[in-house]
């Protein structure tokens, strides 16, 4: 079985490195040595702004691709029109399995990315900053960062930046989701349709953008657009940031300018000559063949031109020797484990295409294969979020480009291989997921004052929860720093003043315990 992809695996370049300039010289960037590889930004207004980015055809590297330059001036003018402040939010989450370019270039290039961000709330008049995690490598860095330039949370000052650590879950990752947890909700979708660049973070018109597109905004900035038109196609000038997996000898994240052939990308990570299929795009993204890799550059044109998408850069081509219903099998697995259960589409339709799946791969035959594309076209276009229409999208890929598999399985019972399980996949529960970054606090619980009013458990549920008489389970909780804010409110609203926070003591050695790569410095006293 393939091992979970590491925050950072292997960095590789072809051509002149733009993004991971520097990244041969240190394994992390700070401020002092990212002011010598890339030099100082002057900022600019935000028409000049957007004219830079509507010139080197930025868009949004996130996955779905909108233009920059639209949503930077569809910010402004609610902001101007409401005379309100806006807001600048940057989502580096990235909660998929085979998604790592922006966890790389968090954790090595911190600076590249606040420099865009930097540059779009000075151009917007912004006073609030916000960077949306998942991970706790992506959260020391930030933090680190931004101690670095003496940016905080605190009152008083011209621009107040935070941290948003949200749980890892392919949910969360969403706009919409970010925005309703920095607000104080679950980091899930609201189930409505609304603009941020309207009604975003507490009400106001939000910049919210994937962290790679923040830091090409920073590139061309320092350079000029007609310098960054230099590399790449005419028509989508600079270079990508891509996550190549699955069936390859080198899991690696490069960095390619636009036009480079997929094949070469492929070799270069040491994929099979002959691939049985590469998915493009990530887990909602779509398959494409061994001829239509040997067709393909990497650009959105071309892999959409050929049946692929270019999505949020994950590239996963898979051998001859495993079942490529199986591969999908566990990835559909997965999506419809990632469900928010919050719609029928997603917490039904996802699950039952799943195993709809299973069906047609233990033989159950045309029925089954039937069944299966009416439950995924059911799906489309219905959910609350973009989850379902996205696994729909991979579940229609699957049937669509393994047609001999699928004849070998619906008329013949199988095709005879094994799943290798070559696609990257989270470790079972517990395995994968890291200890919380500490704050050195802790929740405690005074039981001559708890009255069992449960409101804590509420807040906090990630520290605290009611046991079967009615009573907090335990006594004392440590806090990890992006739960501050929320253990700070639970302490304010139990109306039995039975909860405090205390500090909590220190490890042996007589210093707090640290994740590794941290320092006291980045981690702040600032909710998360």
């Amino acid at each position: 079985m393939n091992a979970p992809l590491p925050d950072v695996p292997e960095v590789r370049v072809v051509g002149l490195p733009q993004l991971t300039q520097g990244f041969d010289l240190v394994e992390r960037l700070d401020l002092a040595m990212h002011l010598k590889v890339h030099g100082p930004l002057e900022p600019m207004s935000g028409e000049r702004l957007a004219q830079l980015a509507e010139n080197i055809s930025l868009r949004g590297r996130g996955g779905a691709g909108f233009p920059f330059a639209q949503k930077l001036r569809a910010v402004a003018k609610a902001a101007i029109r409401r005379g309100v402040r806006p807001v600048v939010v940057v989502n580096a989450s990235e909660d998929e399995p085979a998604c790592r370019k922006d966890t790389v270039m968090v954790n090595r290039a911190p600076h590249l990315i606040l420099d865009g961000a930097l540059l779009a709330a000075e151009a917007l008049g912004a006073r609030t900053l916000i960077v949306a995690v998942t991970r706790n490598s992506t959260e020391v860095s930030i933090r680190a960062a931004l101690a670095e330039r003496g940016l905080s949370d605190r009152r008083g000052q011209q621009l107040r930046a935070r941290v948003q650590r949200n749980p890892e879950r392919m949910v969360s990752g969403e706009a919409s989701a970010i925005i309703r947890a920095i607000n104080g909700g679950p980091a899930l979708p609201p189930g409505r349709r609304e603009r941020a660049a309207e009604s975003g973070v507490a009400g106001a018109p939000t910049l919210l953008s994937n962290a790679e597109t923040f830091a090409q905004l920073a590139v061309a900035a320092r350079i000029g657009a007609r310098r960054y038109g230099h590399t790449g196609l005419e028509n989508e000038p600079g270079t990508v940031m891509l996550t190549v997996s699955g069936a390859v000898a080198r899991p690696m994240v490069i960095e390619v300018p636009t036009g480079v052939p997929m094949r070469y990308v492929l070799q270069l990570a040491g994929a099979p000559p002959v691939p049985q299929g590469v998915l493009t795009g990530g887990y909602h993204g779509n398959w494409i063949d061994a001829a239509a890799t040997h067709q393909a550059v990497i650009s959105r044109e071309s892999l959409a031109n050929v049946g692929g998408a270019l999505g949020a850069g994950a590239i996963l081509p898979i051998g001859q020797e495993t079942c490529p219903l199986g591969e999908a099998q566990r990835v559909a697995n997965w999506l419809a484990a990632e469900t928010a259960g919050q719609c029928g589409p997603c917490k039904l339709g996802l699950p039952a295409a799943a195993g709809g799946l299973s069906d047609v791969i233990n033989g159950g035959g045309p029925a089954a294969l039937e069944a299966l594309r009416e439950v995924t076209q059911a799906v489309k276009g219905r959910g609350a979020c973009k989850h379902p229409d996205g696994s729909a999208r991979f579940f229609a890929s699957t049937l669509s480009a393994f047609t001999d598999d699928l004849a070998a399985h619906v008329l013949h019972g199988g095709c005879g291989r094994e799943t290798v399980g070559v696609l990257p996949l989270p470790g079972p529960v517990g395995q994968e997921t890291q200890e919380s970054i500490p704050s050195g606090e802790k929740l405690a619980v005074d039981w001559t004052l708890c009255q069992g009013h449960g409101i804590c458990a509420e807040i906090v549920p990630e520290l605290i929860r009611m046991g079967a008489d009615g009573f907090p389970s335990v006594a004392e909780a440590a806090v990890p720093v992006h739960l501050q804010g929320r253990a700070q409110r639970a302490v304010r609203r139990c109306p039995a003043l039975a909860l405090r926070i205390e500090q909590a003591p220190a490890p042996r050695g007589g210093k707090p315990a640290l994740p590794p790569g941290g320092d006291r410095k980045a981690l702040g006293s600032g909710r998360g």
